[in-house]
């Protein structure tokens, strides 16, 4: 019998609020992954989400490792057929206002 796998693809809000420790649903996705579900994400989502911590001195580097292990990550520019943007103060303000609720 042929297992069937759920794609999950994780936004850069959600890896931000995976990394700032506001959401214990992504968190207990990503710690104890299921098999039956493939979560994915993109190089530039990772990037926003990094980018866009309040304090990067309170990265939990052990969380970020987990999600690197647990996560495929795939190429934006590849996926999409445009190229990454950079990323600007204003879709920072995005990203942290969906985190806090502001949204």
């Amino acid at each position: 019998m042929e297992k069937t796998t759920q794609k999950m693809f994780l936004k850069a809000e959600g890896i931000l609020k995976y990394l700032e420790g506001n959401n214990d649903k992504i968190d207990t996705l990503i710690m104890c992954k299921p098999n039956n579900i493939e979560l994915v994400t993109t190089d530039q989502s990772l990037y926003e989400a990094v980018g866009s911590v309040k304090d990067k001195t309170k990265i939990n580097y052990a969380k970020l490792v987990k999600f690197l292990e647990v996560v495929n990550i795939v190429s934006f520019k590849e996926k999409m057929q445009k190229p990454r943007t950079i990323l600007k103060e204003e879709r920072v303000k995005e990203l942290r206002k969906k985190v806090s609720g502001g949204e």
